[in-house]
This record gives structure tokens, C-alpha cells and sequence, in this order.
């Protein structure tokens, strides 16, 4: 007999899934019997938040969705802030969680696991979360998921199986994955508007944003016919090379580049929610612009927000881009508004950092440039509040982190194991703060344990200095950012990692040719306070 939860593993496979991430439960042993035999790899977090955020690096290093096995209850509660983060950034997830059996759902009988209603509890951080009655629904829903991942706005799903279902037989259900539509693209109609705007700008501008992930190209290329400023967000870093004259640094915030902003006589978004934490991160007001918008974005509630577009193109971002393209006429490279305007906002947005500020993009442009193509994973820290301003990726997806939009702590160490264990060849940097590694540490040996060769990067300055930073500019009494921390090295060798405590850049910069092809996980410990004062 097959059971439905060997069904579920057969359907996974099909669909190209590789890796789950998971902690084995009472509620979840079925699961697990479907593995057994399977071309899954399961890796152990030491907690079901860290399976989600394993899950998210995974996704976005490897452009597959991440999947986890979480039990009922606890399980479910554990995971909510990892996909909340997922939800927010766009990230494609699949959470397949147990739930009681359907004869006690709902009932308040005390059974183990057990909440009121787990399916409803899930939702606000998914696209959608269905319940399993039955092992026949298990193809079309499990369809539906993988549909949602490739051809809409990517955001967890959640799919929960009853005990009883999982244990029933699957015999006789067709498990080949079923053919996935593919992304939609913008109408000709709306294409043939934002054209007509494009052509005739004397000073186009594009800000893009995650939802143009794998249109770097298209992008480029756009960029350079109109001889079009871009700016990028965080999760954008990285579509136009590092060394790209139009290439804006992270300049949305501040006042030179809403200047910027106001000189520009059509606007082309793209896949950005044009949002408070990329866009208005000073409080300076909420955007306003006074040329015509147009909007390029999958998700129909975006090209409607809060910054309506006068056309919107409502489709894929490289489906569209490459739409634009089609029509879009050259125009004569070296315009005064394009690189030489860039080349005037940017070095007015270097002059505006402080000496900690350009020290600490030292920091990360030592990272970028003494490594071989690292991907760099950051929590909210420091470091990372400083590359949402200054830092120019290698290439996509190689710049993520949790310092915008949700703005979670505990990230960085747990996805940049998912982000090793999906590019393997790769040097991938987890860049946290002492008190946000105290988060989820415990992780630390689950990388040792699934030979995830990450280099975590401590930046120790003993404190949630951030925080510390803000209650300080608003005259706050300094109450619980003063925190005490762990012997970091002690910490290292009890997970059987090895730790190196670095004070300068020289030092840093060796150790970091060393490390370009580590195979295990390594932690180096930055002393904040030294490194700052060299």
C-alpha cells in the first residue's frame, strides 16, 4: 500500500524538490516514512523558526521553492515569523504541517498539538493554507502550489494534513507532477502606453525591486537603451553589475535622491512595492511623483497601491521587460542626465556617511572583494543597515538579508545554511550581530551537522547598538540594549566549528583568502569597537 504521506514525497520529487527541511515529531513519523528510499535530502534545524528560514535561503539561492515538514501546534507556531518574512519579501515556500485528526479538529478536547484552528492561525502569512480531507485532493492542491510559486507573486503556502488522511492509502492516484502554466505577460495595449511614455522622456528613471529577480539582463539592457538611472533595492542588488555607469547606490531615502526623483519625467517601476523600508527610511515623507508612473508588477494590488500608476503593466518582469524592449527606441549614450547625474548623486550620497558609516562599507566591499563571487546573507544588523545604502553586489541574488521590509532577528545564520546547501560551490556569508545570532544560534550546529560550509561573520559590539543608537536620538532612558553576550569561542567549539577573533581589516582580509572554499562552517568573531577605531 501506498500511504498519502508517500504520495506526498512521490508528488515532491516530480515537481524537482531536492532538500526539506525539518524536525521529526509524533505528529510527523508518516512523513518520514516517505522519505526513507527518496532522492530528498532532509536537514535538522534545531528549531522549526530556523526551518523556515533555511527554507527562504534555500529559495532564494537556488530559484526552487523551500520546503519544510512541520508538526501540528508548536511545529506551526515556531514557523510564523519565518514565513511572515517569506510573505513579505515574496519568497516561494511550501510548509506541509500535520494537523489533528479530522474527528477532533476544532473540537477543544485537549488533544496533543492541539489550537483551535490551525489552518486559520496560518493564512495571514500565506497565499493560501488548505486543509487535506482526503489523499485524492493531494495532486491538485500540491499543483496549485507549485502553479502559485511560478506564474503569480511567490509567497508561502501552507498545506496540513490530518493524521488519519495521512495514513490512508494513495493507490491509484496519478502522482506525475501536472503541467504548470506559465508566468502571464503584460497586455499589448499596456505596453503599447508605457512605450509611447518611454520614447518620448528626456529623462526616464527605473527603480527596481525583488520581483525583477532573474530579469537582470532585460533589465540591463532597458537601462541602457533609454540611458535610464535604476535603483535598486535590497533584494534588486545585483541586476546591473556593480560597475554599471547608471547604476544608483542605494539612494531612495535620502534627499538627493528624491531630487533625483523629481527630475525625472517618466518613471518605470518594476517589481517593487516602492515601500517604506526601501524608499522612505529616514521619514521623509511618503514618495510623490510628478512624472507619470508606470508600474510593471505581477501582483494587480501593486500596480493599484499606494502609488498608482498612470499605465500599469500587470505580468511577469522579464515577460514585460522584454516586451518594452521590443519597441523601445536608443537613445545617444552619455546623456548629461544619466551618467553624469549618477555620478553627482552618488558621490553626494557617499558625503553624507560618517566615518562609521564609510567604515563599515569598508567592511562589506572587503567581504565582496576578497571572497570569489560570495553570497552575502545579513540579519538586522549594523553592517547590513549600511549596505542597503552603499553595497553594489556581484551579481543576483548574492545581496539578502532581514534589515528591511519584515525585519526579522535570528535570520541570517539559518538562511545562509539554506542558501549554502543550494550553492554548494559558492562562499556564502552570514553577516550578524551579537544579539541577533543569540537568536538562533543553536543553528550553528545544524550546519556543522548538514556540512553547510557557512562563514558566519560576528559582528560583536556587545549590544543591540542600533536600537541603542535610536533611544539615544530620542533622548530614551537606555533600558534592555545593553545585553550580555556568550564566549562566542567557546560557543564555536561546543558546536564543533572553528572561531577566529579578528580586530582589523588586515587580519580580516587574510583570513578571508583563506576561507574562499571552506567546507565547514567557520565563525569570525569581528571585534566591533577595534575595528571601528583602526
Amino acid at each position: 500500500m501506498t500511504r498519502c504521506a508517500e504520495a506526498l514525497v512521490q508528488l515532491l520529487e516530480g515537481y524537482g524538490v531536492e532538500t526539506v527541511f525539518g524536525i521529526p515529531g509524533v505528529h510527523t513519523v508518516e512523513l518520514y516514512r516517505g522519505l526513507e528510499g527518496s532522492r530528498l535530502k532532509h536537514v535538522s534545524p534545531r528549531h522549526e523558526q530556523g526551518a523556515g528560514f533555511m527554507a527562504d535561503g534555500y529559495a532564494r539561492a537556488s530559484g526552487k521553492p523551500g520546503v519544510c515538514f512541520i508538526i501540528t501546534g508548536p511545529g506551526m507556531t515556531n514557523i510564523l515569523t519565518a514565513m511572515g518574512q517569506a510573505y513579505a519579501d515574496s519568497v516561494p515556500m511550501l510548509v506541509i504541517s500535520t494537523c489533528n485528526r479530522r474527528e477532533h479538529l476544532r473540537l477543544g478536547h485537549g488533544h496533543l498539538h492541539e489550537l483551535p484552528d490551525q489552518r486559520a492561525m496560518v493564512a495571514g502569512v500565506c497565499a493560501f493554507s488548505h486543509t487535506l480531507q482526503h489523499p485524492a485532493q493531494l495532486p491538485e492542491v500540491l499543483a496549485r502550489a507549485f502553479a502559485l510559486f511560478g506564474c503569480t507573486r511567490p509567497r508561502p503556502v501552507h498545506i496540513e494534513i490530518p493524521l488519519d488522511v495521512l495514513e490512508m492509502t494513495a493507490d491509484g492516484l496519478d502522482l506525475c507532477p501536472r503541467a504548470l502554466p506559465a508566468a502571464p505577460a503584460p497586455a499589448p495595449l499596456a505596453i503599447k502606453a508605457a512605450v509611447e511614455l518611454l520614447n518620448n522622456a528626456q529623462r526616464p528613471l527605473i527603480l527596481a525591486g525583488g520581483g525583477a529577480r532573474g530579469a537582470g539582463a532585460s533589465l540591463t539592457l532597458l537601462a541602457d537603451r533609454l540611458q535610464a538611472p535604476v535603483a535598486l533595492t535590497t533584494n534588486a542588488r545585483g541586476l546591473l553589475v556593480p560597475e554599471h555607469p547608471l547604476l544608483l547606490d542605494g539612494v531612495q531615502s535620502s534627499a538627493h535622491g528624491r531630487q533625483l526623483f523629481a527630475e525625472a519625467d517618466v518613471v518605470l517601476a518594476v517589481g517593487t512595492e516602492l515601500g517604506e523600508t526601501d524608499y522612505d527610511f529616514f521619514s521623509l515623507g511618503p514618495l510623490v511623483f510628478k512624472a507619470p508612473l508606470i508600474r510593471l508588477d505581477i501582483d494587480p494590488l501593486q500596480v493599484l497601491g499606494a502609488q498608482p500608476a498612470q499605465v500599469g503593466l500587470l505580468g511577469d518582469a522579464g515577460e514585460g521587460l522584454r516586451a518594452l524592449l521590443a519597441h523601445v527606441t536608443q537613445r545617444p549614450v552619455g546623456l548629461a542626465w544619466a551618467g553624469e547625474r549618477v555620478a553627482q548623486v552618488n558621490a553626494l550620497e557617499h558625503a553624507s556617511w560618517s566615518p562609521k558609516q564609510s567604515r563599515l562599507q569598508v567592511l562589506l566591499d572587503t567581504i565582496r572583494d576578497h571572497l570569489p563571487q560570495p553570497l552575502i546573507v545579513g540579519d538586522s544588523t549594523q553592517p547590513v543597515y549600511q549596505g542597503a545604502l552603499g553595497y553594489r553586489a556581484p551579481s543576483a541574488g548574492s545581496w539578502f538579508n532581514a534589515g528591511t521590509g519584515y525585519g526579522t532577528l535570528g535570520y541570517a545564520l539559518p538562511a545562509a545554511i539554506g542558501a549554502k546547501l543550494a550553492q554548494p560551490a559558492r562562499p556564502v556569508v552570514a553577516l550578524v550581530g551579537d544579539g541577533g545570532l543569540q537568536f538562533s544560534s543553536a543553528e550553528l550546529i545544524a550546519a556543522k551537522e548538514a556540512g553547510a560550509g557557512v562563514i558566519l561573520l560576528l559582528w560583536n559590539n556587545g549590544s543591540y547598538a542600533e536600537i541603542r543608537d535610536y533611544m539615544n536620538a530620542k533622548a530614551v532612558p537606555l533600558v534592555g540594549v545593553d545585553i550580555l553576550t556568550p564566549d562566542f569561542g567557546a560557543l564555536a567549539r561546543s558546536c564543533h566549528v572553528s572561531h577566529h577573533l579578528v580586530r582589523d581589516l588586515a587580519c580580516l582580509r587574510e583570513l578571508l583568502g583563506q576561507l574562499g572554499d571552506c567546507a565547514e562552517p567557520v565563525m569570525v568573531e569581528l571585534d566591533a569597537a577595534a575595528f571601528l577605531a583602526e
